[in-house]
This record gives C-alpha cells, structure tokens and sequence, in this order.
C-alpha cells in the first residue's frame, strides 16, 4: 500500500509539473507612436493601472531609443517607476536583413548608450521584427557583440499579430464606427489565447512540456485596454504570470539553432523546425486577411 501511495505521488508530481503553464509578459517597440484613441501620457497610465489592478507586478518594455522624446522618456520613467524593466530593443527599429553588419550594431550600441540611464534598466536584447540576421556574418556577428557586452538575446516563444489588431482597431474608430467594447475585449482576448495554446501545444510536442514562455506584445493602445482581461483569462485557463527574469531561466534560454532563419518563427519554432515540423509553424491568426475578417464578423457586424 506505501508503495501504492509512492508510486501515486511521483505521478501526481509528474503530471503537474509536466502541465504547469508559466508566462512572462513583454511589449515591444516602446514608446510606440500614440495619436489614436489615447495619447502617449493616457497610455502609459492605462496600461501601468491594468497591470497593477489584475496583479502583474513587471514586466518588460522593449524600448527603441529614437522615439525619446520629451513625452517618450516621460511615458518610459513611468513604466521603470512603476517597477517594469527598460530593456533594448535598437535605437531606429531596423531591420538586420536590410542592414549592414556595422550599420546594425552601431544602432544597437548607440541604443544602449540612450537606454542605460533609466531605472530598472536590464541588458536584455530583442531583435526588430525577430530577425536574427540573413547571413551569418550578422547572425554571429551579433551574437559575438551581444556576449561581449554582457547582453542576453531576448527571445520570444507565444507569437500574435496585436499589432495589425492594432491597425484595425484605430481605422474602426477613426472612420467613426462605433466600438463595443466588451465585443472588442473578447476578440483581442480569444485570438491572443488561441495562438498561446497553439505555441504551447507545440513546444510540449517537442519538449514533452510546457516550457516558462515569453509572450510577445506591443506597446499599444488595446494593450492598455485590454491586458487585463486577457491576464484573466490566462489565469482562468491555468496560466501563471511569471517575472522575464524566470522564465529565461528555463533551459530552453540555452538553446541555439545551428539553422539560418532570415524570419525568426520564436524560440519554440526554432526547436520545431530544428526537429523537422514543417507545417503549421505559424498560427492561423498570424495573418491579416484571417484577422480582418475576424474583426469584421466579431466586433463591427
């Protein structure tokens, strides 16, 4: 019978930790440009009070320095004071692949010099647009500079389009069609939660769990709206909100593809492709005809 009970236990641990699902919430391109349905100011005070109000206590701002001006460092010393760490993301927002090897790094080293002075700074690193680089002078290239300034590659895992929602959502209003709200939280939280659980069924098929993920956001205007619903609904769903500092804890924060991707899919579509997934790489979602006419059908009609 105790050996019953044991057997039992080491299952039950098993299980759990083998389900157990970990996020850490991150928004790129901050101070992104804000003259839509808020300002910059209104933005930054909305998104700061969701957070706050649903129980996140940090998160992660991947900030691009030549949007700072006086009202950019104003909205960035308000996310470090609220306890949210500045982190780089470029000085312009280039594009490696368009780019030089010199040119790009020189954008990243100047980005640093301009980033460095705000609270709450960390040496963490995200790519524009993901891309890593289409060769591999660049790729390497990068990945020597970012050793050698002591910088960790801020890789993603949970991928989404907020961005182009984004686009809709601020053509909808100024156009002067009327917006329900709640029918916009729920489209912007269900197509969130389906590419989530589409990455993260991924990455057991490969790990065999659920990796501490990376959820990548931007700094926008439904961000502010709406994050705290979709904090709800992730904890609903049996996610936990974790700190960036613990979910690159995870050994998968160790792992580097040998393969040359010229559009970076996120650390898990690294490791899928690396293990010969070649189909649904992407979720659906991932794409603008599929997410308009979702739009269409949930929120204006």
């Amino acid at each position: 019978m105790f050996q019953k009970f044991i057997v039992i236990s080491l299952l039950s641990v098993w299980s759990s930790q083998t389900v157990a699902k970990e996020l850490a919430i991150t928004f790129d391109d901050s101070p992104r440009f804000a003259h839509g349905y808020f300002n910059g100011k209104q933005r930054s005070q909305k998104l700061i009070e969701q957070l706050s109000g649903h129980g996140v206590s940090q998160v992660a701002f991947f900030s691009v320095a030549n949007a700072l001006d006086e009202e950019g460092r104003a909205r960035l010393n308000r996310y470090a004071r609220a306890g949210h760490i500045i982190a780089n993301h470029t000085n312009s927002h280039p594009d490696i692949n368009q780019s030089s090897f010199e040119e790009f790094s020189k954008d990243f080293l100047l980005a640093h010099d301009r980033l460095k002075r705000f609270k709450n700074f960390r040496k963490l690193f995200r790519f524009p647009y993901l891309k890593e680089g289409d060769s591999l002078e660049k790729r390497d290239g990068m990945r020597a500079l970012l050793a050698e300034h002591s910088y960790f590659n801020a890789y993603i895992t949970l991928k989404n389009w907020d961005w182009f929602i984004e686009s809709l959502f601020q053509e909808a209003i100024k156009d002067g069609v009327t917006i329900d709200m709640q029918r916009m939280s729920s489209f912007y939280v269900q197509t969130l939660m389906e590419s989530i659980n589409h990455y993260d069924q991924m990455a057991v098929r490969h790990l065999g769990r659920s990796p501490k993920h990376v959820l990548l956001l931007h700094e926008i205007d439904i961000s502010a709206l709406f994050i705290g619903d979709l904090v709800d609904e992730l904890r609903q769903s049996g996610w936990n909100i974790i700190s960036i500092e613990q979910a690159y804890a995870d050994d998968i924060a160790n792992y580097q593809s040998k393969k040359l991707f010229k559009s970076n899919p996120g650390r898990i579509g690294e490791i899928a492709t690396d293990r010969g997934q070649v189909a649904q790489l992407r979720h659906a979602s991932l794409d603008e005809k599929y997410l308009k006419e979702k739009f269409l059908k949930e929120v204006v009609n």
